[in-house]
């Protein structure tokens, strides 16, 4: 099949092109600048590369019509991130298609509840990036009902891999944090340290998209979450990446208020967003529709993750 990747060259794309072209489909990655994907694979020579700035072609209306233009039999938008841009590709889509894959994120939730979280579940989310990717799930998935077009949502969790930093054990991306950890330092958390992070490998989220185009027909009209088979405590996830470096734990509590004046204003923020939503995500229906079976655990991508930053003297 010819299948274009919207975004091709992100954390996903890196992983998601390779698979494609190897499983023996017709690729063509859309980015909006050139740039090299986070690792080297010899499918990449196989690999049409376009440019196109969909921000711009979405003021004029034609960025939907420019992919329609492509002959696409499938499309994997993973950088749509308003309703209207969701609303302008379908649209030029409709009736040109076999199948529509957009990515999300299991922040469409808001605060968890009920845990581990499914899909089923109300969405509440907060803070516009939850609160217009939950838009873009609930106009698609009408439009779909209505239209009978075919669209898959899949809503990875923390995404992690090798060549960028990932979600640390304080609930934010300051790499400091590993550094602390491997030299036995104290590392002081929030509250007790019993938020939750749930992560998931690129290359999980990459077979994720593989596997709900060939199963095609029980994908179609619905969403998953695509996260690895268990989230991480704070405190869990400390205590872990501490003893993988060798060391023992030396962990300090102090509550929110107190605990914020202890980072950055940058890190701080980005820790609330994190432990404010505290996802905890069910896998049971992509696991039973579209047969997702995550290779790496939460723990797993990680420590590959900062094996490579280790390696690369980037912390």
């Amino acid at each position: 099949m010819k299948i274009v990747v919207i975004g091709g060259t992100g954390h996903v794309g890196t992983y998601l092109v390779p698979e494609l072209v190897t499983a023996g489909h017709s690729v063509i990655s859309v980015s909006r600048k050139k740039r090299k994907p986070y690792s080297d694979h010899t499918a990449w020579a196989d690999v049409q590369q376009l440019v196109l700035d969909r921000d711009e072609a979405d003021k004029n209306s034609t960025f939907g019509k420019q992919i329609a233009k492509l002959s696409p039999d499938v499309v994997i938008d993973m950088i749509c991130f308003t309703p209207e841009s969701a609303r302008l590709i379908a649209e030029a889509l409709h009736g040109k298609v076999q199948h529509f894959l957009l990515c999300g994120t299991i922040w469409v939730h808001g605060f968890s509840e009920q845990v581990p979280t499914d899909e089923t579940q109300p969405r509440k989310p907060f803070g516009d990036y939850g609160i217009d990717k939950a838009a873009i799930e609930s106009w698609l998935l009408s439009y779909s009902r209505k239209t009978g077009f075919p669209s898959t949502i899949l809503h990875p969790g923390h995404i992690v891999g090798p060549g960028w930093i990932p979600l640390n054990p304080a609930g934010n991306f300051n790499p400091d944090v590993y550094k602390t950890l491997a030299e036995g330092k104290e590392l002081i958390l929030p509250n007790f340290g019993m938020e939750t992070v749930h992560h998931v490998h690129a290359g999980d989220v990459a077979r994720s998209f593989i596997n709900a185009i060939n199963y095609r027909n029980n994908a179609i009209g619905e969403s998953f979450h695509i996260v690895s088979p268990q989230a991480l405590t704070l405190r869990g996830y400390a205590t872990a990446m501490a003893e993988w470096f060798g060391k023992k734990a030396n962990l300090k509590f102090l509550p929110w208020e107190k605990w914020k004046l202890t980072v950055s204003e940058k890190d701080a923020d980005a820790t609330w967003d994190h432990i404010a939503h505290s996802p905890n995500c069910s896998i049971e229906k992509a696991k039973k529709q579209i047969n997702y079976n995550p290779r790496y655990t939460s723990l797993q991508a990680v420590q590959e993750s900062v094996t490579y930053l280790l390696e690369n003297k980037l912390i």
